[in-house]
């Protein structure tokens, strides 16, 4: 993609690297960065290239959340507001909850600095969250005199305890890197000139792993956290089988293997050898 493209796509050892690219605005999401990254979520599911996908920002923003003017003003003054908003709204939710939060392969959110509003979107659907501990995080739409727009509530509530979402999306004060760790909206904080060097690690380590039980694994939860305790058994176990039928590595039998025959992995002590 050129450097002038909405979205940026750069690969390393089985990372893409997908960067919004607006740093002008933010990286705020308009309708055509929206596009872009459903096009590009379809291009590197198939791709080879991606073992793990990278979301992050240009700049000094991760992102600024939806492009106020472009996704609301210019579509109604469109010349058939009704249709544009329908495919504006599509392309969106498709992209930042849909897809990437059942995406086939492992997806790691790398907060680099601003992270406000709409952007939690994408953030929360990704499966790993990496923050700069300066990274500034907010919900501001009351400051506006509105409520959080889309499905961004129902974004915050899965990763933050009722007390925390509501004291935000009340107060419109924003946090940093530190505070959303402590709350659970990334895994881990670190000082901005590690940022890039620890979400390399991490994705590196979820590029070693089997792609057909990670991708299981991340699925199975994500629907399951969702289902009776009955279902998610019945459902869990089918996983379990259909991750048996498909894997062309054997894992299953090769982990059965080291493990009880040749008492080569220890729990917590060491890995499994991929064959």
């Amino acid at each position: 993609m050129s450097s002038d493209s909405p979205v940026l796509v750069d690969f390393d050892e089985g990372i893409a690297w997908v960067t919004l690219n607006r740093p002008e605005k933010r990286n705020a999401m308009n309708p055509a960065l929206n596009e872009t990254m459903v096009r590009v979520l379809d291009e590197l599911e198939g791709d080879d290239r991606c073992q793990v996908l990278v979301l992050t920002g240009a700049g000094d923003s991760f992102s600024a959340g939806m492009d106020i003017k472009e996704y609301f003003r210019d579509v109604e003054a469109a010349e058939n507001p009704t249709i544009s908003l329908i495919r504006a709204r599509r392309a969106s939710s498709q992209w930042q909850w849909k897809w990437l939060s059942m995406w086939s392969k492992p997806t790691i959110a790398m907060v680099n600095g601003w992270c406000l509003g709409g952007a939690f979107i994408p953030l929360v659907a990704c499966d790993l969250a990496v923050a700069a501990e300066e990274a500034q995080f907010g919900i501001a739409d009351v400051n506006w005199g509105i409520p959080p727009g889309g499905i961004l509530t129902k974004s915050l509530s899965a990763v933050m305890s009722q007390r925390d979402a509501l004291y935000y999306i009340m107060t419109g004060e924003n946090f940093d890197g530190r505070a959303a760790q402590r709350m659970g909206v990334v895994n881990e904080a670190v000082p901005r000139e590690e940022l890039r060097t620890r979400t390399r690690e991490l994705a590196l380590k979820l590029a070693s792993k089997n792609p057909y039980v990670l991708r299981a694994s991340k699925v199975g939860y994500r629907h399951a956290s969702q289902m009776a305790w009955d279902q998610a058994e019945d459902y869990l176990y089918a996983k379990v089988e259909q991750t048996q039928h498909l894997d062309p590595e054997r894992s299953r039998v090769n982990g059965m293997k080291q493990f009880l025959d040749e008492k080569s992995f220890r729990p917590g002590l060491g890995n499994l050898r991929r064959p």
